[in-house]
């Protein structure tokens, strides 16, 4: 069972107080690996004896982790962070549902859902593993100079910086899911439906695909200031009816970032060499960068 499918099992079962004990343990995750006990009572303010009923519960539900040495300290594991997220999306009105996975990937879980108005929609759970924390960190500049930060605020950090780019591209027409709502490491956003590109074993008017990408891509560059910065075969998604869909933006930069003509000049080439290998379509990348950027 997937963190998500555990979250949403036991999510009706949990009241109030539980939710304020997982509240108080995010934030004692600010300071601490392992939250002291005495710490959790201070964030969540409730009774220190009605804490320990608590979090005993929600050690034995799979919601915590539980760790002795010097001193007995709890965190919060991926389904106690995505009951949190849960927990607010629902009481916002967002979301009333949540149905199968969509996809599984190394740093997101995407599933299908229903808003209360019953329009189909992907949630999408940011997963910043712990073992990627030190690639992760060299490769993203989003992370300023904490010197402690826990894998959920990564994983947020993702989600926040995901939804910003969203908002600045869908703003300009870019054909990228509608973003709906953020909360924590959690997206809602507008449903994905289709196949990566790098699924697809043949496309009919690959040449047409090709420039409705390059399209997209000028659109952000121009319109929006915005570069992808990890555009390729798997996070191009093509659609029911032909058209493209472009997804994953947690690493994007602007215009202004001191790599920006690295960046946009490795997402053209990715998705220029990959439709020359596979649909045998070929573009000059000068060309194609030239027009992106408003110089052809």
């Amino acid at each position: 069972m997937s963190s998500v499918d555990l979250a949403v099992s036991l999510f009706r079962r949990l009241e109030g107080g539980d939710f304020r004990v997982l509240q108080g343990l995010e934030l004692g995750m600010t300071q601490y690996r392992f939250v002291p006990l005495e710490e959790v009572v201070r964030y969540s303010s409730l009774p220190p004896s009605e804490v320990g009923f608590r979090i005993s519960n929600l050690h034995r539900l799979g919601l915590v982790y539980r760790w002795v040495g010097p001193y007995v300290g709890y965190a919060l594991n991926t389904a106690g962070y995505d009951c949190l997220a849960l927990n607010a999306l629902v009481k916002g009105g967002i979301l009333e549902a949540l149905g199968k996975p969509l996809g599984v990937g190394k740093e997101a879980d995407v599933y299908d859902a229903l808003t209360p108005e019953g329009e189909r929609v992907a949630v999408k759970f940011h997963r910043i593993g712990r073992t990627s924390f030190r690639d992760t960190r060299r490769k993203r500049g989003y992370e300023g100079d904490r010197r402690h930060i826990s894998w959920l605020y990564r994983s947020r950090l993702a989600a926040e910086r995901e939804f910003e780019a969203l908002k600045l591209v869908h703003s300009v027409g870019v054909a990228v899911p509608r973003p709906i709502k953020q909360n924590r490491h959690v997206i809602v956003m507008g449903l994905i439906e289709g196949w990566e590109l790098a699924e697809v074993g043949e496309i009919d008017e690959a040449e047409a695909v090709l420039n409705e990408v390059l399209e997209n891509v000028r659109l952000s560059y121009q319109k929006a200031g915005v570069i992808h910065a990890d555009l390729s075969e798997y996070n191009i998604i093509i659609q029911a009816d032909g058209h493209v869909l472009l997804i994953d933006w947690p690493q994007y930069v602007t215009r202004e970032h001191p790599n920006a003509e690295d960046l946009l000049r490795r997402d053209v080439r990715n998705v220029l060499n990959y439709f020359r290998r596979k649909f045998r379509v070929r573009r000059s990348l000068e060309e194609e960068l030239a027009r992106i950027k408003g110089e052809a």
